[in-house]
């Protein structure tokens, strides 16, 4: 039994550790040349505003009065700038957003590992690509970029971690810090020539990342006063900033702006998923090299946000997030971010047509540097007869098109050489991701096949164990024949993943299944196989088991037991038809959680009151999640309450990781275990075999442990 323990931990483990490499593995290559615009920049400088958990709505409304929640950013709205919609990719955390406005790529998934607050491979980025990059803000954001800068340019100024408190402080303190700690900069800079000269240099980006916004989001949610006071507030400092700015360079025009956000947030204050709240953020551009408004008489977008927005007279030009980085990239002249998937939205730029040509063709060629190195990485760790290249860029095709596209810029058709540049890299970033997950099929069915494996020997131990059906035998001769022909199989997939130099992980993946299959010594039953890739299949499945005790004797025997089994096993068929991912709001569900707990009650009031979270909250919260541990230990060994104690502080930890209505799904479940123990009791009482009114948990131990290796 130990044995069995032992082997089912080690092979659970190898499941979950396939996850990260099948579905978590970093997409970013390195070993590109660095690509630039050939003309000349507009800009000399960029300052970028970040407003962390700056909602789109949230700033582009007006209030109850008809007045701007941010009246200097709407000026530059309808008479300097251009503006629209950045649109976020989830996970909708800081450290994935400012990667993509930053660096031009949606999240590293390997950084899952990390939270999200940190990437685990290095990057590139605008900042390591300028000549000097200064930034001010959070301990969380700004040191990310400075260690991954090559050299000693980009310079970090952060307030301490214990100013970013939630409830016991004016969060609009951590955005006034960054406006004084810039004013004081430039102060200094005039009387400091080696600064003064930095400063003044070419390709220079200033940061300023503004947390408070998303502390008084967190705090008091965003429809709050001090959510909208503290927008106001931020308006209030960028002026002051462009002001002084203009002032410091002597209006020479070569300063472009740029203010957006992260990502969003919720009603209700959250953010992480990908509701609309979340994923659509302000983006607003002035200065150098970006275009004036553009008033038009119709736009069409699928949302009706311009007309509550009261923006439709002025063209809205909506961007992904990624999009940003070579638009910063392409206002100062600097290189293109070397792992950057965005596009350059040329109608956010002032400039000539041959600027934007040349432009895209540079973002064209940078996104094509790393199509090539992912496509070389995969055929060097693939046999030549198996390897499978994307058949829509070909190294042919990549040529005609560089040549083409150079041809007409050459020839002065830049629209025709942009459009075809907008081709190229659309298939390029097809390509990528096709490489990107060359292997996720291989490696999926061979973990498919392990799990299954895995789950059809335990079903039949169980059966062994528990019931009296006989099992089949073979002779001495099959049974030497059947552990030839495994190790046979295993000796191949060890070689040909040798002769690839695949990574060990993959070794352990695909040599998985020899071993629980010669095991399990029996075919796999179809329907199991069904209940995978479809999980629709498992809801019949539960339809007919809760059909099953109506045409039987069990009915007029229990029916309220009967009936239990019956309802329980329709609520839980309910679960496989849902969406794995919710996109929308929950609110019934959030609305049907009780808030009436001493722990929240006081949470809230406190934070109301800006006085922090109490530290008794802390203690008993902190409590009963590390209680749920042990708890079960001390509760009397009878079988039903020792198993209810089990499923009640499971529930903890359950609910903490729930985000919609998974969280009923332990509640259904449970209910639905106890009335099989029930209809078990009762069928065994109908046959005549005797049941003791009370069965001791340690007689059950062996059967449970079994149950569980299931799941």
């Amino acid at each position: 039994m130990l044995i069995f323990i032992i082997a089912g931990l080690l092979v659970h483990c190898v499941f979950l550790a396939s996850i990260f490499d099948i579905y978590f593995t970093s997409p970013l290559v390195h070993g590109m040349t660095p690509q630039r615009t050939p003309l000349p920049p507009p800009a000399k400088r960029l300052v970028l505003f970040i407003a962390d958990g700056l909602r789109a709505d949230t700033l582009y409304e007006l209030d109850d009065n008809g007045t701007p929640q941010a009246p200097y950013l709407r000026n530059i709205i309808e008479y300097k700038g251009s503006w629209g919609v950045s649109h976020t990719h989830v996970p909708t955390e800081s450290r994935p957003g400012h990667v993509a406005l930053i660096a031009g790529f949606y999240e590293d998934v390997s950084a899952v590992a990390k939270g999200w607050k940190e990437n685990p491979v290095e990057f590139d980025s605008v900042f390591n690509e300028s000549k000097y990059t200064w930034s001010w803000g959070s301990p969380d954001i700004l040191p990310m970029f400075a260690k991954g800068a090559s050299g000693d340019h980009v310079y970090t100024y952060c307030y301490t971690a214990e100013k970013e408190d939630f409830g016991a402080q004016d969060a609009t303190k951590l955005d006034t810090w960054v406006f004084d700690h810039v004013k004081n900069f430039f102060r200094a800079a005039r009387s400091n020539q080696t600064l003064f000269s930095k400063v003044n240099e070419e390709k220079v980006v200033l940061f300023l990342h503004l947390l408070g916004i998303d502390t008084n989001g967190h705090a008091h949610r965003p429809n709050s006063r001090e959510y909208k006071d503290n927008i106001r507030k931020v308006d209030e400092g960028i002026n002051d900033i462009v002001s002084m700015l203009e002032d410091f360079y002597g209006n020479d025009g070569k300063t472009a702006f740029i203010l957006t956000s992260d990502h969003g947030m919720t009603d209700w204050g959250s953010h992480g998923a990908g509701h609309p709240s979340e994923t659509l953020t302000p983006l607003i551009a002035w200065g150098a090299g970006v275009n004036y408004p553009q008033k038009v008489t119709f736009q069409f977008f699928e949302d009706e946000f311009l007309k509550e927005w009261k923006l439709e007279k002025w063209k809205r030009l909506d961007v992904n997030q990624a999009d940003i980085a070579p638009l910063m990239a392409s206002l100062i002249g600097v290189p293109f971010p070397l792992n950057s998937v965005g596009i350059l939205p040329l109608d956010y730029l002032n400039n000539s047509a041959h600027f934007k040509a040349e432009s895209m063709f540079t973002n064209a060629v940078q996104i094509l540097e790393q199509f090539k190195i992912k496509m070389t990485q995969k055929k060097e760790t693939t046999l030549s007869f198996l390897f499978t290249p994307f058949q829509l860029l070909s190294d042919t095709e990549q040529i005609n098109i560089l040549r083409k596209a150079r041809s007409y810029i050459h020839q002065e058709k830049y629209h025709e050489a942009v459009s075809l540049c907008k081709t190229l890299i659309s298939l390029a970033l097809e390509g990528l991701s096709y490489y990107h997950t060359y292997d996720r099929l291989f490696l999926g069915i061979s973990v498919v096949m392990g799990f299954v494996g895995w789950t059809s020997y335990v079903i039949l131990l169980i059966v062994k164990t528990h019931t009296s059906l006989t099992r089949s035998t073979h002779d001495k001769a099959s049974t030497v024949l059947l552990l030839y022909g495994f190790g046979a199989i295993g000796v191949l997939i060890a070689f040909f993943l040798l002769i690839q130099t695949c990574p060990w992980t993959y070794y352990i993946y695909c040599l998985l299944p020899v071993p629980v299959w010669y095991a399990v010594e029996m075919l796999l039953l179809l329907k199991f196989v069904f209940s995978f890739f479809y999980r629709s299949t498992l809801t019949v499945g539960l339809i007919a088991f809760a059909g099953w005790p109506l045409i039987t004797r069990l009915w007029a025997q229990a029916k309220v037991t009967t009936l239990s089994w019956t309802l329980l096993c329709l609520l839980l068929a309910m679960f496989p038809l849902m969406p794995v991912v919710g996109r929308e709001p929950n609110i019934s569900l959030m609305l049907s959680i009780a808030l009436s707990t001493y722990v929240v009650n006081s949470t809230h009031s406190s934070l109301q009151h800006k006085q922090g979270l109490p530290v008794i909250n802390q203690i008993i919260s902190w409590t009963t999640l590390a209680s749920s541990l042990f708890v079960p230990l001390l509760s009397p060994t009878f079988f039903f309450q020792r198993l209810l104690s089990i499923l009640l502080s499971l529930m903890s930890p359950y609910l903490l990781l729930s985000t919609g209505y998974e969280a009923l799904f332990p509640l259904v479940l449970s209910g639905l275990m106890f009335s099989w123990i029930y209809m078990e009791k009762e069928a065994l009482q109908h046959y005549g075999d005797s049941l003791k009114p009370k069965v001791a948990f340690q007689d059950s131990v062996h059967l449970i442990r079994k149950l569980y290796s299931v799941g």
